[in-house]
């Protein structure tokens, strides 16, 4: 496999600070101070920090039986003909494992049943839209393989070691060459 771009470059430049200048608790001015070693707006009038936290995203590692992983080309936005792993936010008051079980089937047609968390790893590639992904191990009870709700063009099989180019989040790399190491050499 070539060598991804180090999905952590640039982690600790700061993003610009989220908008909003007064408070969503008080409706007082908001300042920025530092908390937490960070400069972050607070309301001093009635304590109010804005934080700003990562989303959290689920993807799931689908193998057939030769060990090929299941990998999509993504329809649409910013890394739209780039390749990656199932994959989708959690929502609102929902399960994180509910989460992977609705994204795979919203994005393949497949139903699954959760294995193993397989890796977590911060994500850094958008500064603007950071996320903490898990990725689940995922075993196919029903279904059929094919591009559902616009999110894919594509479905493909890839050996984890030999992924298509190019491939949108630098995480996956860092999953398929896991998934390679543990595999052993390609089959």
């Amino acid at each position: 496999m070539s060598e991804p771009h180090d999905p952590h470059q640039g982690w600790r430049e700061k993003t610009a600070q989220p908008k909003g200048r007064y408070c969503p608790d008080c409706g007082g001015a908001l300042f920025f101070d530092y908390r937490g070693g960070e400069r972050r707006p607070l309301c001093p009038a009635c304590g109010f920090v804005r934080y700003r936290n990562p989303a959290v995203g689920v993807a799931t590692i689908i193998r057939d039986p030769q060990g090929r992983v299941l990998l999509g080309r993504r329809a649409h936005g910013d890394y739209a003909g780039h390749w990656c792993i199932p994959c989708g936010y959690v929502e609102w008051d929902e399960d994180i494992r509910v989460a992977a079980v609705r994204e795979c089937a919203e994005e393949t047609g497949l139903q699954v049943e959760l294995g193993p968390v397989i890796a977590v790893h911060s994500n850094f590639h958008n500064r603007d839209k950071q996320t903490v992904g898990v990725w689940f191990v995922a075993n196919v009870v029903g279904g059929a393989v094919h591009p559902m709700d616009g999110e894919f063009t594509e479905l493909g099989w890839f050996a984890p070691g030999q992924p298509p180019s190019p491939l949108a989040f630098p995480t996956d790399f860092l999953v398929l060459d896991q998934l390679a190491t543990e595999a052993g050499p390609p089959r």
